[in-house]
């Protein structure tokens, strides 16, 4: 899938949800009323569930999803074909403090390895049961998700032609349709 000059770095492991946990217990509710094909009832919060936990379970499935959905058309996002993204006038602010330019794959590689460092850090996104989220919870999940949609944005706006010759245009416009729901 990976052409030999890039980066291996650039699509992501799955990020995983420890199964028998009331994290894998939400997910498994959010997967079932998406089965449903009801998207608006699916980004509800259950009845009597964290609203914390519940954004924190969507942001890791939203996540895998645009991870899944880049990674069929990395061999298409090249240094030549996407040669520039804009980050706009923020950098990540830890790794990155000022905006760089660079490249639409680099970019998305920043980005994807930054939202993985949120997800992995267990101060930010605790996976053992009871644990509270921080005060700045919102805040760092809303950052995160508007850094997911500009990959969104990229696929729409890059790579259209390219999700419709895979035949994955029905898969894209749900999973973003989805994301639209839940970040309203």
């Amino acid at each position: 899938l990976l052409s030999g000059s890039r980066s291996s770095k650039t699509f992501k492991p799955k990020k995983n949800i420890p199964e028998g946990s009331h994290q894998y217990e939400l997910l498994k509710h959010a997967e079932a009323t998406l089965g449903s094909g009801n998207l608006r009832q699916a980004v509800m919060l259950p009845e009597g569930e964290d609203l914390n936990e519940w954004i924190a379970v969507n942001t890791v499935d939203f996540f895998n999803q645009i991870n899944m959905l880049y990674g069929t058309i990395t061999e298409f996002c090249t240094e030549s074909t996407c040669p520039v993204m804009s980050a706009g006038p923020r950098a990540d602010g830890t790794n990155i403090k000022k905006p760089i330019k660079c490249s639409a794959p680099k970019y998305i590689d920043y980005l994807m390895t930054w939202v993985q460092d949120q997800l992995d850090d267990e101060t930010l996104f605790p996976s053992k049961i009871g644990l509270p989220c921080p005060k700045n919870f919102v805040a760092v999940a809303k950052t995160i998700l508007k850094r997911l949609f500009r990959v969104y944005a990229h696929i729409y706006h890059q790579h259209f032609d390219s999700v419709m010759r895979l035949q994955e245009e029905a898969h894209l416009n749900t999973s973003f349709k989805h994301f639209i729901f839940f970040v309203q």
